[in-house]
């Protein structure tokens, strides 16, 4: 199997391939990323490259991804070189492109935000402020996300439309509850399995926190949301992972219903709690859905999980990090045993993904303390302060 893109998520699927007994090539886009330093079998090129995308994917069975950003014309080049890529392009292309993702989800009548392309100034001013306008293609991590609540505050997010050559879409600026995540694998068989519904907590557009399942999700809405999942994936023929990133809010007559926010289809942020808390990891159903392998079950082994994301910590004026990661072992494993961190060997820069922390267990409130309290010792916001 081939995985084109060589980071955190490349590096996550290598361990249950080792237990699959499933051979991985990496295709990574640099020397020493994060999953280069775990895939023995990998070369460093462009994956924009058609050539490169050729050498990586020649005599494997089927190609997958860590990322969305593989161009759609080479997606189709492969597949008439009889490549099989999982998800395909046809499906693929949703999670690429915001604006063919809205287009989508009007015509399978799922549950959205009011949306529009816009242009200009003009264009955001008919479709009414406050809104958000994103690029429709490229933008992750909160970037490429603008929350418009003037005519000047669109200025940059049209410029960088005119600058880049993408579009942008307006979306109404949704009063939600909170964040959801509804994930579900599927196989090309059309075998498939849905996690627990999990909340989000996002800070600056970047995923903080996942507590699986969702406290106090109604019963009927969490189904609803993961039958949109599943609906969702087999309509668009997704084969792997499908996260379905959800707005929890009420409709007009104060009934609560879920929005669909966006898509990634491959294993995502807000799946990583099953690698501990659930029977088979996102990671694990993506490989065997992709090699059309019977599903493992997605049941949580505890009542709740918690998983909290590890960013890079603030530099000091000389650049130095604040804290060394890896300083955390002693502290965090002596004063937690049962918890289960997991790093990226990526290079700490302020902000970005470098690791995550997960626990599990029946006291949801002893969980998140564990949690919170680990993933800022890595930061290095806690120092070397008594407890």
């Amino acid at each position: 199997m081939a995985v084109i893109g060589g980071g955190q998520l490349a590096r996550m699927m290598a361990p249950p391939a080792a237990e699959l007994g499933v051979p991985l090539r990496l295709l990574a886009e640099a020397v020493g990323v994060s999953a280069a330093q775990v895939v023995p079998d990998h070369i460093v090129g462009d994956y924009r490259d058609l050539a490169t995308l050729r050498e990586a994917t020649e005599g494997c069975a089927v190609v997958t991804f860590d990322h969305e950003h593989v161009p759609t014309e080479h997606l189709r080049a492969l597949a008439a070189d009889g490549v099989i890529a999982h998800p395909g392009p046809e499906a693929l292309v949703h999670a690429q492109d915001k604006i063919v993702m809205r287009e989508a989800m009007a015509r399978l009548d799922a549950p959205q935000p009011r949306w529009a392309v816009v242009a200009s100034a003009a264009d955001v001013e008919a479709f009414g402020l406050p809104c958000v306008l994103k690029v429709s293609r490229g933008g992750y991590d909160g970037k490429g996300v603008w929350v418009v609540r003037s005519l000047e505050d669109a200025e940059e997010p049209l410029a960088t439309a005119e600058r880049t050559g993408v579009r942008v879409l307006a979306e109404e600026l949704v009063d939600f509850r909170r964040e959801l995540s509804a994930i579900v694998a599927r196989s090309p068989s059309g075998q498939a399995a849905a996690y627990p519904v999990a909340a989000t907590l996002q800070v600056d557009g970047v995923c903080s926190e996942v507590v699986a399942p969702a406290p106090d999700l109604d019963h009927d809405l969490a189904t609803a949301a993961q039958q949109l999942a599943l609906r969702v994936a087999g309509e668009l023929g997704v084969t792997g992972i499908l996260a379905v990133e959800l707005f929890e809010t009420v409709d007009a007559a104060g009934a609560p219903q879920v929005l669909v926010n966006e898509l990634a289809m491959r294993p995502h942020n807000t799946g990583h709690w099953t690698q501990d808390g659930a029977v088979t990891s996102q990671f694990e159903n993506h490989l065997r859905a992709v090699l059309d392998l019977p599903l493992g079950s997605p049941a949580p082994r505890a009542r709740w999980s918690v998983m909290v994301n590890i960013l890079g910590g603030e530099e000091l004026a000389d650049g130095s990090e604040v804290g060394r990661l890896y300083d955390g072992y002693p502290h965090a494993l002596a004063r937690d045993p049962h918890l289960r961190v997991h790093l990226y060997g990526k290079d700490l820069r302020p902000g970005r993904k470098v690791g995550h922390v997960n626990v599990y267990g029946d006291d949801l409130d002893d969980l998140l303390e564990r949690a919170r309290h680990a993933a800022a010792w890595f930061r290095g916001d806690l120092g070397n302060e008594s407890e």
